[in-house]
């Protein structure tokens, strides 16, 4: 009585019957042109094919995408002195343009911050000696932040490595498929936003 050959057990099988199989797939192994979420997205297939994963096709990858980078980002950073957040603030700082002066309930706004956040991230950069607190002259009550010297000459390096992180991510796209996705993605944030 002929048994079918079980290829996991018979690795090595020169007859017609074993090539036509094919070699078993490992469940655990990703092929080159697919990434982890192809395989989650199979896997619930497989158990709830009446879901329409789309969704989770594209955020999965955003996610993905997000922590990625943001590690990346976060060791271009670090011969700086400074984390991600912390060039956050900076860059809101530069971007501002000379003098490169906000208040803290400015900076608050634009970083979707709390003000114990904030302050936080303000007492650690002006102890290092990469701003300044001073009284506003406009409010009695209030405060300014302004970059110093530098602050500037930090923030100006640190952007530039950055961008050199994030436009070594790209370089598997060409120039019309990268602007198409900003376009997307703004399309999409700009749909989600709250």
């Amino acid at each position: 009585m002929n048994t079918p050959k079980d290829p996991v057990e018979n690795p090595v099988d020169d007859s017609a019957e074993a090539s036509t199989e094919g070699p078993v797939e490992d469940p655990t192994e990703v092929p080159a042109d697919k990434d982890a979420v192809d395989a989650i997205i199979e896997q619930w297939a497989a158990v709830r094919p009446d879901l329409d994963t789309t969704a989770m096709e594209v955020f999965g990858r955003i996610f993905r995408l997000s922590r990625a980078m943001g590690d990346r980002m976060e060791k271009a950073y670090t011969p700086f002195g400074i984390s991600r957040g912390e060039f956050d603030v900076l860059a809101t700082l530069r971007r501002s343009d000379a003098p490169y002066t906000l208040s803290p309930r400015q900076l608050s706004a634009t970083l979707m911050l709390t003000t114990g956040g904030m302050t936080g991230r303000l007492d650690k950069l002006e102890r290092a000696g990469l701003l300044r607190r001073s009284p506003d002259p406009h409010d009695r009550r209030g405060l300014q932040v302004t970059l110093t010297d530098e602050g500037l000459r930090v923030i100006d390096e640190a952007v530039g490595a950055g961008l050199a992180v994030q436009t070594d991510a790209l370089a598997g796209l060409d120039e019309a498929r990268a602007g198409q996705l900003a376009d997307l993605l703004r399309r999409l944030l700009t749909s989600t936003a709250v």
